[in-house]
């Protein structure tokens, strides 16, 4: 049975705990996750795999303002006028539109949207207070998306120390099999693409906002005529998105990469995004399953 390599995703900085520690402790939770997909999925008898979380948040964080990475009492109103244009790419891509002239009313157009999104996730049946924590959910949800891509992808030097870090993970453990969730999908694109020696058997991409315009422009390499390619030493590619996951739009990555397969999965109203959410999905343990059993 080999070693599953986990690629995080946005808002993973442990403070307080050195990269290592952060690894294990992040790798130990979703192992437990993991245990209960396998049992949703009717494979409690499959053993859960070693897994190793390739760890690079802290590296965001270096040479970087620390209070930018996902910092917690961040908002919409504190996107920078680039951020915000990429924000409403997003929201478009969910299927939420600007609002029309006084549309808003007192609310900031993105938060406007953003509740409009929770009605439509939610629906009219849903209690005021679960609409609201569900709105404010989504939001943080996009300004740590927002200020995380931009702390991957706005100096070379750290964007090469990250796919370094998740690079040596797969090789130190001669892993065959990688988990991507969330900006980790992204990392871990150009990360096989950087590191064209790396042969997968799977690359498993969670919860990705790999699609997205706003992001697709970013990449490296970038596509081309919107379309990117499979990293050369993938063999198979599995992607799943949450029914509701507002980062991981558009669905199916836009038509826009070569994937083999592509599911959704329903992790729940108020987990929509989370990487624990998507390894305690009986789907995601099925994928898996074959690729570290005897």
């Amino acid at each position: 049975m080999g070693t599953v390599v986990l690629v995080h995703g946005i808002g993973n900085l442990v403070r307080g705990a050195s990269p290592q520690q952060a690894a294990e402790l992040k790798a130990a939770a979703a192992a437990e996750r993991l245990s209960r997909g396998l049992n949703a999925a009717g494979l409690s008898h499959v053993p859960v795999p070693s897994l190793v979380m390739a760890y690079y948040a802290h590296q965001l964080a270096d040479d970087y303002r620390p209070e930018q990475q996902s910092a917690d009492g961040s908002t919409l109103e504190d996107l920078t006028p680039a951020q915000e244009g990429e924000a409403w790419e997003w929201l478009e891509a969910a299927g939420v539109a600007p609002p029309r002239e006084g549309q808003a009313g007192m609310l900031s157009p993105l938060r406007w949207a953003v509740n409009r999104l929770v009605e439509q996730r939610a629906g009219d049946d849903a209690p005021s207070e679960a609409r609201r924590r569900l709105a404010e959910l989504l939001s943080r949800l996009v300004v740590a998306m927002l200020q995380d891509t931009d702390a991957y992808t706005s100096r070379p030097g750290r964007r090469k120390a990250v796919r370094a870090t998740v690079a040596q993970a797969v090789r130190d453990h001669d892993a065959r099999v990688v988990v991507a969730h969330s900006l980790g999908s992204v990392v871990a694109y150009e990360t096989l693409h950087a590191h064209p020696d790396l042969e997968l058997d799977l690359l498993l991409t969670l919860g990705s906002p790999l699609g997205l315009p706003a992001l697709m422009r970013k990449l490296d390499p970038e596509p081309v005529d919107g379309r990117g390619t499979r990293p050369p030493g993938v063999r198979h590619w599995v992607n799943i998105a949450d029914v509701g996951d507002l980062l991981a739009v558009p669905r199916e990555l836009g038509g826009a990469f070569p994937v083999d397969v592509h599911a959704t999965t329903d992790i729940g109203l108020f987990d929509p995004h989370t990487l624990g959410g998507y390894l305690s999905a009986g789907l995601t343990a099925a994928a898996l399953a074959p690729y570290f059993t005897d």
